[in-house]
């Protein structure tokens, strides 16, 4: 590929994606790798593959392309001071682009063992690289630039694929059967049939048909094989806020511990546009951001969240627990936190598991913002996260309307939520009202119509797409009877399960009705139902996993 000056006009940083070292940073960043010349041409690393190193840029410019097919163009240009890669570096992921050479000149290369250090041990310079990372797969994700999949918007597979790449936070672009004229071309030159799909291109080119959400976060490395052998201090199933908090804190104290989540890091929470009330950030942050942070954070004390990973069975076992999960793996341990969270409840009307995924959604992310941009949207509850989510949406859209069923918004909603919600010119709040049907053409949505709950009118609202925040139902089914739980499947703790039966001692607080079993976040009953309570049980529960390991030993005379 011949490069002219045009091409190699260094690509600006209005985001802070690409920050610039100063002298101070690259003398540091000296000591922890090596100076090494490269040549016009020379690949640094490729497409599709997973780096080993980390490269910062000396002199000369680096060019990061992306290969499509039998095109290659040029995304991005690096001159002197700014460092290649982006978050997938961190997380083991395949490169999603190519880093080139462009120009004779020198980078400096570390591991990226090296990297995690940095990134987690100096927190000037760690933040700095980490942030750039998260702002980096923010554009990717914009773009495009990332997994094809190639389907049928109005297949249930398709779909699936969709919810997941995009609950992991995975670059993706969508080539849809049913709306591209590319696609079927696409895929006669992969080779694949119709019938065959939905398939994902993955960043070196390789295809996988139909696959399973294990099968595809295996390919892009979201899954990890756990050692099956030994027992773990702790388990911890579900990554939620609180699932995260518990994996990092018990990890930092040396317990032996592993973690599985469903669908994706992050729980519910991940799905969040903007969190404004957590402490310590006063400007907001991400649910997205803010579970990447504590995955890499985990990951530095040794602990990767497995993804996917769905709990069946929890039996006890001569005093451990036996863990089992949907791909047949088994994992026996001698403490278990359940953080599984709740899942999202649907709207009893007709046509919704036909438009979920495409016009009917249960988070408001960037990608969904993307989707619907330019279009009026429904957003569906009276809580937070239906707040969060109309006015995220608001930026976007030119008309959001946020149906309450209830007649006073701030009976479940924060007041800083409700004082922006009535401020913004682009959201139009009904209250007491409900959704009955939507509107649809057979292919796409066109509107909602809906009833004053009160007076039984009904009206019909123009909306491209349905967001529902109706709350959710505890995932509890696993636990298969051995632990307690309330009339709508919450888990009962602490003082709220009694006394143990035939066991010399009452539950501590956040344990369960069997010993050693422990619920925290929105899967426990009475909790609260706040991204930094979860964090807190998550924090606490540890320490009553070390409380409830001490009261083994001293029971049995040894080591747990």
């Amino acid at each position: 590929m011949t490069l002219s000056a045009q091409d190699l006009v260094e690509t600006p940083d209005p985001h802070g994606a690409f920050p610039r070292l100063t002298r101070e940073q690259l003398e540091t960043l000296s000591d922890a790798g090596e100076r090494r010349p490269v040549r016009p041409g020379e690949v640094l690393y490729e497409q599709g593959e997973r780096a080993t190193s980390w490269y910062v840029v000396l002199s000369g410019k680096v060019a990061i392309q992306h290969r499509e097919g039998d095109e290659t163009r040029i995304v991005r240009v690096h001159g002197p001071g700014r460092f290649l890669g982006e978050l997938g570096l961190l997380e083991g992921q395949p490169s999603f682009f190519s880093a080139v050479a462009a120009e004779p000149g020198e980078v400096l290369v570390a591991g990226v063992d090296e990297l995690k250090r940095l990134v987690t041990g100096d927190p000037v310079l760690g933040d700095l690289i980490l942030r750039a990372y998260l702002v980096r797969r923010a554009l990717i994700i914009g773009s495009g630039d990332g997994l094809r999949i190639v389907g049928s918007c109005y297949s249930p597979d398709t779909r699936r694929l969709l919810e997941f790449v995009a609950r992991n936070r995975l670059p993706y672009r969508l080539d849809d059967l049913d709306q591209d004229r590319g696609a079927e071309a696409l895929l006669r030159r992969l080779g694949v049939p119709v019938e065959a799909t939905p398939v994902v291109v993955l960043p070196g080119a390789g295809v996988l048909r139909n696959p399973s959400n294990a099968e595809l976060a295996r390919a892009v490395g979201l899954r990890h094989q756990e050692p099956s052998a030994g027992v773990r201090d702790m388990l911890v199933v579900g990554a939620g806020p609180g699932g995260l908090a518990a994996v990092v804190y018990a990890a930092s104290e040396g317990l032996v511990t592993s973690a599985f989540d469903a669908v994706a890091a992050g729980g519910q929470a991940g799905t969040t546009s903007r969190i404004e009330n957590y402490l310590g950030f006063p400007s907001g942050i991400s649910g997205a951001e803010l579970a990447e942070r504590s995955v890499i954070q985990a990951a530095k004390f040794g602990v990767r969240v497995a993804v996917p990973g769905e709990a069946r069975t929890l039996d006890p076992r001569g005093g451990l627990y036996a863990v089992g999960f949907d791909d047949g793996t088994e994992i026996v341990t001698r403490t278990v936190i359940i953080a599984t969270g709740a899942r999202y409840r649907r709207l009893p009307i007709p046509k919704l598991e036909y438009l979920e995924g495409t016009c009917i959604y249960y988070a408001a992310t960037p990608e969904e913002a993307r989707q619907c941009r330019a279009d009026p949207v429904a957003v569906v509850g009276g809580g937070n996260s239906a707040g969060q989510a109309a006015v995220f949406l608001a930026e976007t859209s030119p008309v959001v309307h946020l149906l309450v069923r209830g007649g006073d918004l701030g009976a479940d909603m924060s007041r800083y939520l409700v004082d922006q919600v009535r401020r913004h010119p682009r959201i139009r709040v009904h209250l007491h009202t409900e959704v009955r049907e939507i509107v649809d053409d057979g292919k796409a949505m066109s509107g909602v119509e809906v009833e004053d709950n009160r007076t039984h009118e009904r009206d019909r609202l123009a909306a491209r797409a349905l967001f529902v925040f109706i709350g959710a139902a505890p995932h509890t089914r696993w636990l298969s009877g051995h632990v307690a739980l309330d009339e709508d499947g919450f888990v009962l703790t602490g003082a709220d399960v009694g006394a143990f039966a035939g066991i010399p001692r009452t539950p501590l607080p956040l344990e369960t009705s069997s010993p050693g079993v422990f619920a925290v976040g929105d899967v426990r009953h009475g909790s609260v139902k706040r991204v930094a309570s979860a964090v807190g049980e998550g924090a606490m529960a540890v320490r009553l996993v070390h409380e409830h390991l001490a009261q083994q030993t001293m029971t049995t005379g040894g080591s747990p």
